[in-house]
Formats: structure tokens, C-alpha cells, sequence
């Protein structure tokens, strides 16, 4: 059965849409978004109508109604059995819940629609808007705004048409913009009329348009909103709100450098399916196997001074160490040994209790948490678990891997939505270590951090901060700061804000200034909602962010959310081929992937030793390197010298899986100094039968 969206019968088949109204208006980055959208019965029978929208995942309803025929109902918070009563007694009622099949799709029961009966839907949200990888600020109208209807065959028997231009409707949409900053364009994927300005300064303008570019979209803003005339004065709707907005930007300099600094954590599913193969070929390996090679490969190129740890869970989970430890040659080995006895026997796929306890962990200062996650399941949680992950986005950043086909998109896709991190998905004849590497690139970029919000106001004035503190604020992620001005002051009209932050080590400050006493249209960095709007943008979009649930609920008659199925639970069924570091004298183990085989080899330092198990990577013996080798260099620089060459001249495709290891070896050549290294790299051409340079090996 085809899911539709917007008003349809119990049988799911479309109440006919005649018109759409919808007003956007936004301030600076949030926006309120009022949508009508006109119904009516033409069927010759009554109908029980269920009116299904899509909500984007940080949106807050602060208002909805129905009005069908004469009777108009705004919703309101009730439990079910009101609903129940109302219906059974002919009664117009209405009923919204949170549907089964995607915890960003609602539905409402809107009861009985009679033959040639109209019905009007009004639903109001406000969302904050997502920035672009060119700045731009982005709205998108939900899908239920634009439907498709598709008809019921006819009793001579029509084929059924799926047609948008079926339906005879209109569609109205206007955009209001006003900013603190000046307008720089509006861009629709829609042809438009020539934009209009209503104001000279160009910081306020009314279109179509769904793509908002500022002129100075990195510079940090202040605007102010009214408190709501309604409410009583010091409640949480009836003093001013203020939202601080943060979008550092990065130089092209710094993005092309990596930092050293970070605290990195590693979550592996080992429930029972992490035992099945990575896909149907006769050479694929185990999901658990693929995980463990690369824990190896992440463990190799972690820097120097870092912190790190590793956590297996199932039914329930574990980790390697009480809390993140330093970087070094010694955790690094201990690490390895424990990636070692890695299987897939934990059980079921619980991921929420090892969140929460990684999130109680206290961060690092000036190492910005980065969590990576690896799951080939789906879990019943799913909801819960993003908003966990939300609510810590700014002190941590999330990178989630999908492996297999069963992987849940929702969940992988939504852990690094809300984490501000990247998804991928392994899939098919897919190999897990150059994706996973490709995300460690990401998250090795530099951070801004050290992130302070100081408040200068008058006597008799206080800001009192809502929003959690930022730890850390990385490449194109955005912050909005909330907050609330209490108390008045007799004289002063105007506070200040400091925003203080370091990039790179370099310290950045910015001074705000925002008005105590918002009037309508105020303008100069404050703007207010006009005083007969439905909801505060500004607190709506903050209870949005903080707790879904409550904003939600606070509009709506009910808001439960359904248990998803948990997937079933499979059994271990053996550890399959242990993929760390081992001897390659050991003739009885498997051949390994020599690049694995070379990677395992190197030190937490970025050095390799000269010994026989690593001529074996090259094909040579341990006489062989040994002897090309000048008596003024030391061995351990003979062999990383050795082990560059081999990767740039037989690797080069698999680069990105090795970038890192290969920076911390050319670093650390760097930092010995050796005597004769030109000589050193010509010999080792020369050994292995290939021709790189100094300059190719960066160093």
C-alpha cells in the first residue's frame, strides 16, 4: 500500500486538496512557517479522515486546527480516552500521534467528514534553518504541501492516473525576511519574479525564494525578540529572548592542515550478526573481521597525544578502558591485543546505555570529542537515541557507519545529522577501511574550541543563558545561543555580548551590542515577532532543540511515540578469522593483506623497526634490507624510509587508508634528522625495484 500524505480515508486513498496557503517568515536564521491547506469530501459517503504530515526533525508545532464545516478546533493536550469519548458520542475530535513507521511523520485523526463537506487544515512550526556548504540558509517545504493525487479507478474501468495536474488546486506561498544582516540574494529552484526590497538598507524582503544568502553569514549576529504581550512579565513567554548566533569561519589555510589534538572514541556492534559476511561473495570476510581490521587501521593513525577508547556492545557492552586514555606506544599495543579477542558475541543491538555512558564521561579540555560508530542493525529506540545525540551535539561530533544492507538509514543517517559528523554506509562488495578513513580525514580538521559567552548589562538587568554550553564548533556547523533578558533598567537601553574563541591557537573575540527594550521592527540586530503571532520563534526553536517532546506537546492533543520492532536477535556463531597483527613467520596463519600487514607493523610513533617481519611485507628477507643499509643510519629510520617507498610505489590506490600512517612516518623522519637520507631513499629504490622521491614521500 502507497503511504500518502496530507488529508485521506481509513482505506489510505486521498481526500481531493483544492488549495494551499503557506507563509514563511523568517528572522535572521529561524523561521516561522503557517501553512492552510483546503479539503473536501466528494465521495457520496461519509469518511473517517486521518490528515498525515511529514515534520522536519527539529521543528516545533505551536499550533494546529481543523475546521470542518462551521466548526472550527484548535488543538490541545488530552489523553486518548477524551478522544475515544468524543468520537463515539458524534462529536468532532481530533487525535495526533506520532506515527508507527518514522518518528518525523505525525498523524491526526480528524473523525468524520461528511459528503460535499470542506475541511481546513492549519498547522504553524518553526524550525531553525540549516546552513549549506555555500553559506546559504535552507527551508524546504515538507512533502504534504506538494502532493500528488491519485484517483480511484472509475467503474468502466479507467486506469488509474498518478498526476499531480489531477487536482485543480492553488498553491500560495509568500516569504517575509527580515535580518540583522543585509540581504545578499534569494534563489528558488522555481522561476521568479524579480526580488523586491522593502527597505533601503536591504534587510528586508518578501519572495518565493527557499535559499537565504547573507552578505557577512560568518559574522556573529544578536537579535531580540519581544516578550509575549499575553504572558505575565518574568515567565518564561513574557520576558524578552535573545539568540546569539556563531558561524566561525575557516580559513582555506587551516583546513589544509590537520590537528593533533582530540579525543576519539570507537563504538563496535558485536551482536550475533556482526558474524555474517560482509556480502555473498566466496571472498568476503566477516562483518566482525572487516571491524577488526579497521580498529587496526584507525588505531595506527591516531596522533600522537591524543586520547582514545574503544567500546563493544550487544545486549549490553563494555569498553576497554574506565575512560579515555592518552595515545601512546604502550595503550596502543594494550588496544591491539584486546581488538585481538573482538567477537561478535554480545547478543542483541542495545546502543543507548553505552551513549549514555560515553556522554557522562567528562570531555578533555582542547580535545574535541569525536565518536565514531559501527552498527550493521537497527534498534527500537531509534528516536531516543538521536535525541540523545542531539542534546550533546556541541560538546562532541558523531561519524556512523551503516555495514550490510539491514543497517537502519534512519539511524545512521540520523546520529550524524544530529552529531554534525558523516554517514556511510558499507554496502555489497563495499570495503569498510577507505570510508572509515575518509571520515577520520573529517574529524582530524581543525575545531574552533575554547568557546566563551560573557553578558555586560545594566543594574537591575540580568541574561540568563538556556542553551548547554559549546565545547568545540567544527567546519560549516552552526550555533545558535539562547537566552533570556530579564528585569528592567531606568536608564541604559542597550547591553552587550562577548564571544571569545580560539581557531588554530589563535584567539578570536567579537563584541555584540542588542537592544533591552525590543519594539516591533526594531531592526540594528534585534528583530521582534509581531504581537498577535501564535508562538515565540525564538523560544519555540529553543524548545525544539532541547526537548522535542515538550514543545511538541505543548500544541498537540497527543504525542506518544510507537515502539519500533527490535530486529531479531541472532546467537554467536564463532569469532571467524582473527584479523590483528600476527608473526608472519607463522606459516599456519592465513595470508594477510600485506598493507595490513606493513600498517600493523609501525610504532604509535610513526616508525617501523627493521626486522624480519617486516622485509616479509616487501618480499625480501631481513639480510637483504639489512644490507643496503648506509652504516650512518639508524635502522629504525632505514626501515620507515623502506616501508614510504613500498606504500607510494605499490599502494598508491589505496592512499586514503594509509594518508595518516604515512604522515606520521614522514614526521617523524623529519624529526630524527638523519645523515645521508637522499642516499637512503635511492638505495631503497633501488631494493625495491621502483623509483620515489624525497619530495613524494614528504620529507
Amino acid at each position: 500500500m502507497v503511504n500518502c500524505c496530507g488529508l485521506v480515508s481509513e482505506k489510505n486513498e486521498p481526500v481531493p486538496l483544492k488549495s494551499i496557503s503557506v507563509e514563511l517568515q523568517v528572522r535572521d536564521h529561524v523561521a516561522s512557517v503557517s501553512s492552510r491547506l483546503q479539503y473536501v469530501n466528494e465521495e457520496e459517503r461519509p469518511l473517517e479522515a486521518v490528515f498525515v504530515f511529514p515534520l522536519p526533525a527539529d521543528a516545533a508545532v505551536c499550533h494546529f486546527s481543523a475546521k470542518i464545516g462551521e466548526q472550527e478546533i484548535v488543538a490541545e493536550v488530552q489523553d486518548r480516552q477524551s478522544y475515544d469519548d468524543a468520537v463515539s458520542s458524534g462529536q468532532q475530535a481530533f487525535l495526533l500521534e506520532e506515527s508507527e513507521e518514522s518518528s518525523d511523520v505525525f498523524k491526526l485523526s480528524v473523525g468524520c467528514l461528511s459528503p460535499g463537506q470542506n475541511a481546513s487544515i492549519t498547522i504553524v512550526y518553526v524550525i531553525e534553518l540549516s546552513v549549506q556548504a555555500d553559506d546559504a540558509l535552507r527551508f524546504c517545504l515538507p512533502a504534504v504541501l506538494n502532493p500528488r493525487y491519485k484517483p480511484a479507478a472509475s467503474a468502466a474501468g479507467v486506469p488509474e492516473v498518478s498526476s499531480a495536474s489531477v487536482i485543480p488546486y492553488t498553491l500560495s506561498l509568500s516569504v517575509d525576511v527580515r535580518s540583522s544582516d543585509r540581504i545578499s540574494r534569494l534563489e528558488s529552484s522555481c522561476p521568479l519574479d524579480p526580488l523586491e526590497f522593502l527597505d533601503a538598507q536591504h534587510t528586508h524582503a518578501t519572495d518565493v525564494e527557499l535559499f537565504l544568502y547573507y552578505e557577512n553569514s560568518h559574522q556573529p549576529s544578536a537579535v531580540v525578540e519581544a516578550g509575549a504581550s499575553a504572558a505575565q512579565s518574568g515567565s518564561l513567554m513574557g520576558d524578552p529572548a535573545l539568540m546569539i548566533s556563531l558561524y566561525p569561519e575557516f580559513p582555506a589555510d587551516v583546513m589544509s592542515s590537520l590537528a593533533s589534538q582530540g579525543e576519539f572514541v570507537f563504538v563496535v556492534d558485536r551482536s550475533g550478526s556482526m558474524d555474517c559476511k560482509m556480502h555473498h561473495g566466496n571472498d568476503a570476510q566477516m562483518r566482525i573481521e572487516s571491524a577488526r581490521d579497521t580498529l587496526l587501521l584507525l588505531l595506527k593513525s591516531l596522533p600522537m597525544g591524543c586520547y582514545f577508547n574503544i567500546y563493544g556492545f550487544g545486549s549490553h557492552f563494555e569498553s576497554f578502558f574506565p575512560q579515555s586514555v592518552v595515545y601512546n606506544e604502550d595503550t596502543m599495543d594494550e588496544a591491539l591485543k584486546r581488538v585481538k579477542s573482538m567477537n561478535a558475541d554480545m547478543g542483541g543491538t542495545e546502543i543507548l546505555q553505552p551513549l549514555k555512558h560515553i556522554y557522562s564521561q567528562p570531555c578533555y579540555p582542547d580535545h574535541p570529542r569525536q565518536l565514531f560508530i559501527f552498527t550493521d542493525g537497527e534498534v527500537w529506540n531509534t528516536k531516543e537515541v538521536l535525541d540523545l545525540v542531539k542534546s550533546h551535539v556541541y560538546s562532541h561530533r558523531c561519524f556512523s557507519f551503516g555495514i550490510g544492507e539491514g543497517a537502519s538509514t534512519a539511524l545512521i543517517t540520523g546520529m550524524a545529522r544530529e552529531g554534525s559528523g558523516h554517514a556511510q554506509f558499507i554496502t555489497g562488495t563495499d570495503r569498510m577501511q577507505p570510508k572509515v578513513m575518509q571520515s577520520l580525514k573529517f574529524a582530524l580538521q581543525p575545531a574552533v574550541d575554547n568557546i566563551s559567552v560573557n553578558w555586560t548589562v545594566p543594574e537591575g538587568v540580568t541574561v540568563d543563558t538556556l542553551s548547554p554550553p559549546i565545547n568545540a564548533l567544527f567546519q560549516g556547523q552552526r550555533a545558535l545561543i539562547y537566552a533570556q533578558i530579564k528585569g528592567q533598567s531606568s536608564e541604559k537601553t542597550e547591553g552587550a555580548v562577548t564571544v571569545k574563541y580560539r581557531l588554530k591557537d589563535q584567539p578570536v573575540t567579537n563584541q555584540l551590542q542588542f537592544t533591552l527594550k525590543p519594539t516591533e521592527d526594531t531592526g540594528n540586530g534585534s528583530s521582534q515577532c509581531d504581537a498577535t503571532s501564535l508562538c515565540s520563534t525564538v523560544f519555540s526553536v529553543f524548545l525544539a532543540r532541547m526537548a522535542p517532546q515538550l514543545a511538541f506537546c505543548s500544541a498537540m492533543p497527543m504525542a506518544s511515540p510507537m515502539a519500533r520492532v527490535s530486529p531479531k536477535r541472532l546467537g554467536s556463531s564463532g569469532s571467524g578469522i582473527e584479523c590483528d597483527a600476527v608473526s608472519f613467520e607463522e606459516a599456519a596463519q592465513p595470508q594477510k593483506d600485506p598493507l595490513l600487514q606493513l600498517i600493523s607493523l609501525q610504532k604509535a610513533a610513526g616508525c617501523w623497526e627493521l626486522n624480519a617481519s617486516l622485509a616479509a611485507v616487501f618480499g625480501k628477507t631481513e639480510v637483504e634490507v639489512t644490507s643496503r643499509k648506509a652504516a650512518q643510519v639508524d635502522g629504525s629510520v632505514w626501515a620507515t624510509v623502506l616501508a614510504l617507498i613500498w606504500l607510494h610505489a605499490y599502494k598508491l590506490d589505496q592512499q586514503v587508508e594509509w594518508q595518516f600512517v604515512a604522515m606520521k612516518a614522514a614526521s617523524w623522519i623529519r624529526s630524527q634528522k638523519p645523515n645521508g637520507l637522499s642516499q637512503c631513499v635511492c638505495d631503497g629504490n633501488v631494493l625495491l625495484g621502483c623509483q620515489v622521491t624525497e619530495d613524494t614521500l614528504g620529507i
